[in-house]
């Protein structure tokens, strides 16, 4: 609820309540004497502070929104907010901004913000500070370079204008809406310990690429505070987390595994487990500068999405493309699971099977090397890739690492990569889209390399038609396809658990990169 609607809200209640006692004075009522004095009560004890505990499965080195990945988290711990943000109903609301409107040409942009809209240490946002945070954006994170192409400008305290160089519809949600886009106040001393934000809660202790403790934002804006704070542990393991669940040590995390799941459902009593539709998607890239197209093919033929996703116990859905296939613009397909074609493929490239049921060619074993990151269940699919290649003859090397932006989504050392990110954050594909197959994105790495395709995309980029936009987005997704360069394994049913009574820690938001807010309470 907006600041302002709540002082009239409780205006209207004072009011009403006074109306109610009527005219009449009260009776007046005799003292009791000293023998009828109540006794004095003792003072209640303070109320214990309502300290939330939930663990992440990742943890940056930086608490700097517009660095790298950081934002998403800062959005996550409660700390930082965008112009617009996304509803759980994949709506685009209004957050520190009142409105946007588009000119006649569709080139700018005029945005208002909330008149209340203020930082932590009381500071009133500014359409200054919001045109600062926008072009530091594009300056400092690789992935909105793009930004420094536009003209933003503070055109009074409250209103600001952005113009962009060519047609863009969904500016609000692919930038503003962007966890990236999370406004700071950049006259503070310390952005990447402990920056002053406009979220419910304000950096408490920072462990980089560790614990991170929120307090109370005592000056927000935008309503009451429920929790005196939240304290985030880093915990990048699924068995860590149950057991810390289990032992009481935290209260809620999302991304719970089928396993975990199954062992939640037991004790109702316990543990409230949530599970909605999400947008997250676990997918492959396959490495056109190290595998063969009939290897590729292969691959492809061989991977059982529906069996992946009965192992993980309904923690995800099979998917076909990037976007869940009620969506116009996830309306793709890919061939059927066939182990016979899939031989026949790597046999084309020359290959026998040996003694030991593997393929091989001129004394070396067909090995292709699966790299993942343990998380989002890709370390257990994995495991479940080794066994399918296993059957149909290609022998799988395993690598694990703590962070794929770090490693190999970034050298491009793979022959088969595995990933998890939202895809579609606001009922639009351009974002996946733009994400995946731009010849210039870090998945480019991978050789997946269509002038046709990056025309499409351009095109989508600018198409204001829903109906076009879904059409091209249907376009690129199955060239991608066809080519075995992608594989789109499985959407995530989000499934979060907490303890009984706490309530609003993003579980039901289909996206990850919402968290605590000012509604989140516990008993």
């Amino acid at each position: 609820m907006k600041a302002r609607v709540l002082s009239i809200v409780l205006a209207l209640v004072l009011l009403l309540s006074l109306a109610g006692c009527g005219s009449k004075a009260p009776a007046p009522t005799q003292a009791p004497s000293a023998q009828e004095q109540p006794a004095a009560e003792a003072p209640a004890a303070p109320a214990e502070p309502k300290i939330l505990r939930l663990a992440e499965s990742f943890a940056y080195a930086s608490l700097d929104a517009h660095k790298d990945w950081n934002g998403w988290y800062t959005s996550i711990y409660g700390l930082t907010e965008t112009l617009f943000k996304v509803g759980d109903d994949l709506s685009v609301e209004p957050l520190l901004a009142d409105k946007a409107e588009t000119s006649e040409d569709g080139l700018t942009w005029t945005i208002t913000l909330d008149p209340n809209a203020a930082f932590s240490n009381g500071k009133a946002l500014t359409a200054e500070m919001v045109v600062r945070n926008l072009q530091r954006v594009g300056e400092v994170n690789a992935r909105f370079a793009d930004v420094k192409d536009y003209v933003i400008t503070a055109v009074d305290e409250r209103t600001l204008t952005i113009t962009t160089p060519v047609l863009y519809p969904t500016l609000i949600t692919d930038k503003l809406t962007n966890s990236a886009f999370g406004i700071m106040d950049l006259d503070c001393e310390d952005l990447d310990n402990a920056p002053v934000c406009t979220g419910p809660f304000q950096v408490k202790t920072f462990e980089p690429e560790g614990t991170v403790e929120m307090a109370k934002n005592e000056n927000y804006w935008n309503g009451e505070v429920k929790l005196d704070g939240v304290i985030f542990y880093y915990m990048n393991d699924d068995e860590s987390k149950l057991m810390a669940m289990q032992s009481g040590e935290i209260d809620g995390y999302s991304s719970v595994t089928a396993a975990a799941k199954e062992i939640y459902s037991l004790e109702p009593d316990r543990y409230v487990l949530t599970v909605i539709p999400g947008t997250r998607l676990q997918f492959y890239v396959l490495n056109q500068n190290r595998l063969s197209a009939n290897v590729r093919k292969a691959i492809d033929l061989t991977v059982d999405n529906d069996a992946i996703a009965a192992f993980l116990g309904g923690t995800v859905s099979p998917a076909v493309g990037p976007f869940g296939a009620s969506a116009p613009y996830g309306q793709v397909t890919k061939p059927a699971v066939d182990a016979d074609a899939a031989r026949a493929a790597i046999e084309a490239d020359g290959y026998a099977l040996n003694a030991d049921g593997y393929y091989e060619k001129d004394g070396q074993v067909l090995t292709v090397e699966i790299c993942f990151y343990y998380a989002r269940s890709l370390d257990t699919i994995a495991l479940l890739l080794e066994q399918q290649f296993k059957a149909v003859g290609i022998k799988a090397v395993l690598t694990g690492v703590e962070d794929a932006d770090s490693t190999y989504r970034v050298t491009g050392e793979y022959d088969m990569a595995l990933y998890c990110m939202i895809a579609d954050q606001a009922g639009d594909p351009y974002f996946g889209i733009n994400a995946l197959f731009r010849q210039n994105s870090n998945w480019a790495l991978g050789g997946f390399h269509s002038d046709e395709c990056e025309a499409l995309i351009n095109e989508l980029e600018s198409e204001p038609d829903a109906d076009r936009r879904a059409e091209l987005a249907n376009q690129i997704v199955q060239m991608a396809i066809d080519d075995d360069a992608f594989g789109f394994i499985g959407l995530f049913n989000k499934t979060s658990v907490a303890a009984p009574g706490v309530v609003n820690i993003g579980e039901n938001s289909p996206f990850d990169f919402y968290g605590v807010s000012a509604e989140s309470d516990m008993p």
